[in-house]
């Protein structure tokens, strides 16, 4: 268990790195206006967007069986875990082809979907941390679709919700590390004893 916790923490920092690999525009000629274009529009302008884009959805997608492994048995725990490679197939997609409309929604339905699963998943010290983040994501979310249809500040927006995406992400991450990794070898070892016990008896 806990090389799936190493392996998780991997993937989620793979993931967010090339999530993040958007800020290289600070230190590059894009073209791209940091206050009108959208972010997505930076996989018009340089390979290297929509290469570490798909790199991080890649790593997304394998974070979800990961996930699976340390998370609870419940339907909130599972739909957190799917939610997660649902989310990498999504940034795959959308790296592959952007010229897809529907898949930026989509990215953000999977991300709320995520938000919410956590706050039915994390216990009561955590919640509030996951509550705060599904308002943040919810509120990012409308003021994209808000400023799209108004056809103003969709660049400012977009960048805004790729930034609590990435926040969302670090809590997630914070929480796999601080939570005890389960022990599921005690009930394996139990069952060694009694086959012993059965041996000796005969």
């Amino acid at each position: 268990m806990r090389a799936a916790r190493v392996a998780l923490i991997v993937l989620l920092g793979l993931g967010l790195a090339g999530y993040s690999a958007w800020l290289l525009e600070f230190f590059m000629q894009t073209g791209v206006s940091l206050t009108e274009q959208p972010v997505w529009d930076l996989f018009y302008a340089q390979p290297v967007f929509s290469v570490a884009t798909g790199i991080g959805g890649l790593a997304f997608f394998f974070t979800g069986p990961a996930l699976m492994r340390l998370a609870p048995a419940t339907w909130s725990g599972r739909l957190t875990s799917v939610s997660v490679s649902a989310f990498g197939i999504m940034l795959m997609v959308y790296a592959g082809v952007p010229e897809t409309v529907v898949t930026p929604y989509l990215l953000s339905a999977a991300v709320a979907v995520g938000a919410l699963s956590l706050v039915f998943w994390w216990p009561s010290g955590w919640r509030a941390c996951a509550v705060a983040c599904l308002v943040l994501v919810l509120v990012a979310w409308a003021l994209v679709v808000a400023s799209t249809l108004a056809g103003h500040l969709e660049g400012v927006f977009t960048r805004v919700q790729l930034l609590v995406h990435a926040a969302q992400v670090v809590i997630g991450g914070a929480y796999v590390v601080q939570t005890p990794v389960p022990v599921r070898g005690r009930k394996l070892s139990v069952a060694g004893a009694m086959l012993r016990s059965n041996r000796h008896r005969k």
